[in-house]
């Protein structure tokens, strides 16, 4: 089975100012995923972006996971990076190889309905975490239980298959065609989140949307993330002049508990409430039951 390689990108940042609504003109809607990835903001994605300044240089989104600010605002200049180098692996072919990933999916997908549909996924999985890569990842993520990939504090993915059927190749090959358009303008690179924050600029613009620290501990358990880092590295962008929007857990409900997390005084300027509906990690860790007053409200925290 085809596997990707991982990628090493080296790049020179030039920071030329341009419009929020961004200049890549895209075939598609932004609204049609790429990737599932829990915690994505693709309903949300326009309001966040409308958030933004005006005029901005570069843009980074150092927590990429499913990339749908990223595509949605279709910058000129962007960094696109996340610690997890499978996903990175994915986007990287993406930007430079399209017809390669819609190889990956085409050819797995066509394994999987050829045949028995959970013991072909269990191979792919096993494939996955004998060697993580992009490809399985890739396949993984629109193929297992509730588009909600777990990993095991080793890394191993432990979800098992969905009883959806995935996309047709078809549709995967158009959104690999609208998403290259959307991402033209942007790297991709495997780095730590304070490493590529460090890389902006006065006048450009870091959306940040970490791991939420309670209900995503479960999918993140396999990275090393600490809030005290993200707000620090937040505080320096800001000094040097870098405007900074933050996803943050906002009030969460999760069984009897209501989560309200405390931020830096004096860090940000604004907050923006952006109630993004029901939890999809809720909704798989509850099979079934009712998700009345389950609601997750995200703070948008603006540092300008």
């Amino acid at each position: 089975m085809p596997r990707g390689r991982p990628h090493k990108t080296t790049t020179t940042i030039q920071g030329s100012k341009h419009s929020a609504t961004g200049a890549t003109k895209a075939s598609g809607s932004a609204n049609r995923p790429l990737l599932k990835w829990v915690g994505s903001k693709q309903r949300f994605a326009r309001e966040i972006v409308s958030r933004f300044p005006q005029r901005y240089g570069t843009y980074f989104e150092p927590f990429l996971g499913s990339g749908a600010v990223l595509g949605t605002l279709t910058p000129q200049t962007g960094f696109g990076t996340d610690a997890f180098e499978p996903l990175i692996e994915i986007w990287c072919t993406l930007s430079e190889s399209p017809d390669t990933l819609k190889r990956w999916y085409a050819d797995r997908r066509q394994l999987l309905m050829s045949g028995d549909k959970l013991e072909i996924y269990e191979r792919i999985k096993a494939s996955y975490n004998a060697h993580p890569n992009g490809a399985d990842l890739l396949f993984i993520c629109r193929t297992c239980y509730g588009g909600v990939i777990r990993f095991r504090k080793d890394g191993y993915i432990s979800t098992p298959c969905g009883i959806h059927s995935p996309i047709p190749s078809e549709e995967f090959s158009r959104r690999v065609d609208d998403w290259h358009l959307r991402v033209a303008g942007t790297e991709f690179l495997t780095m730590d989140f304070q490493e590529a924050m460090e890389m902006a600029k006065s006048g450009d613009v870091v959306y940040c949307d970490p791991p939420y620290t309670h209900a995503q501990s479960i999918l993140y358990g396999a990275q090393e993330f600490d809030l005290r880092r993200l707000f620090d590295a937040i505080a320096r962008c800001k000094s040097r002049g870098v405007y900074v929007a933050l996803s943050i857990d906002g009030s969460k409900r999760s069984g009897d508990l209501v989560y309200d997390l405390p931020t830096p005084s004096g860090l940000f300027t604004r907050e923006i409430s952006v109630n993004v509906g029901r939890s999809t990690l809720k909704r798989f860790q509850m099979e079934g039951q009712s998700l009345e007053g389950e609601v997750v409200a995200d703070r948008l925290l603006l540092t300008y």
